[in-house]
């Protein structure tokens, strides 16, 4: 393991003013987003949508620092027969994949889940790292409800999301540690928080047990926000507030940043509330964005499968991505949303 390189790496993941694209979206996924905007999900659909992001130079070689890729797309070309990694490295961007197959019923666990995919992820992480990949991705997914998270769940979750990030400094790539408390329910916002620290916690012992060094790591977690089905929901200074004291007692400042998930929220509301945390200052990491939807839903919804639409799309993602970069710095105001509108 060459840390000084992961260090490096995981520092330009995390660079000022840039953010994380979440490309990765599963074939299964990204179809029920072409299918909101009517457009069929094929081979070439996908890559084309693709391409006009990974082609939109300013908002790459501004304002993303790193793309998470899907397997299929690590692999395509562009119309023009350039690889999409190369794309993106001709941006100034990082290249990286996600990894896990996704998650399962959890046995013995109702209403619970646990992500699969550590079989054989050494020899992937091989080729990956041929493909381009400089880093990676694993996300658990931890719901709540009456009577979970179990132990059960949060501890397996973890010692994946620990065996997985092992395996990633071994190939000298970049973990990115993802534990997502999903936002689905009816929980407060205290509920959320308990959780979320709770599966945190637990998740850095497995770290720790199985040796991965935190200077080559970044994390990706939720941020502390009421369930979408809460009555009571909380303003973007309380959520800003609650998320940085949760990762104060949390995450040790030898992790170099912290790229939230949207998780769900409006892009909106994901810009603001990192904006807001930003602007509190004197954190021992830097806070960022990894978002897809968030950056997406926008580009996508201007594109919606014409060619003449491209430049329209590109337009709304750069927008999106300037946006959060500026949340980054703390710079971000809502009034400047409305003047690209």
């Amino acid at each position: 393991m060459n840390l000084t390189e992961l260090n490096k790496i995981a520092r330009g993941m995390v660079a000022p003013g840039k953010g994380i694209l979440a490309a990765d979206e599963s074939t299964g996924t990204i179809k029920k987003r072409f299918d909101a905007i009517g457009v069929e999900s094929t081979t070439d659909t996908r890559r084309d949508y693709r391409e006009l992001l990974f082609r939109s130079n300013e908002a790459m070689s501004k304002y993303v620092s790193g793309v998470i890729l899907y397997d299929e797309t690590i692999r395509q070309k562009a119309k023009d027969g350039t690889s999409l990694v190369k794309l993106i490295e001709q941006a100034g961007s990082i290249p990286g994949i996600k990894v896990d197959k996704g998650s399962k019923p959890l046995p013995g666990c109702p209403g619970e889940l646990i992500t699969e995919g550590l079989d054989g992820l050494r020899e992937r992480f091989i080729e990956y790292r041929q493909l381009g990949a400089r880093f990676a991705k694993w996300r658990a997914v931890i719901d709540i409800g009456p009577g979970i998270p179990s132990y059960t769940c949060v501890s397996t979750n973890a010692e994946a999301l620990g065996r997985y990030a092992a395996l990633c400094q071994e190939q000298d790539i970049v973990p990115i540690v993802e534990p997502e408390v999903l936002m689905d329910g009816d929980h407060d916002m205290d509920r959320c928080y308990q959780v979320t620290e709770f599966v945190l916690k637990e998740v850095f012992q497995q770290l720790y047990y199985q040796k991965v060094a935190l200077e080559g790591m970044v994390l990706k977690p939720n941020m502390v926000v009421p369930g979408k089905k809460s009555s009571k929901q909380a303003s973007v200074e309380e959520v800003a507030e609650r998320t940085i004291k949760l990762l104060k007692n949390c995450v040790p400042p030898a992790v170099p940043g912290i790229a939230f998930l949207s998780g769900g929220q409006s892009d909106e509301e994901a810009t603001a509330h990192l904006d807001a945390m930003n602007r509190h200052g004197d954190l021992p990491w830097r806070l960022t964005f990894s978002y897809g939807r968030a950056l997406q839903a926008a580009p996508q919804k201007a594109w919606s499968g014409k060619n003449e639409n491209v430049a329209a799309a590109q337009r709304a993602f750069t927008h999106r991505a300037l946006m959060n970069s500026l949340a980054t710095l703390g710079q971000w105001k809502a009034d400047l949303e409305r003047k690209a509108a």
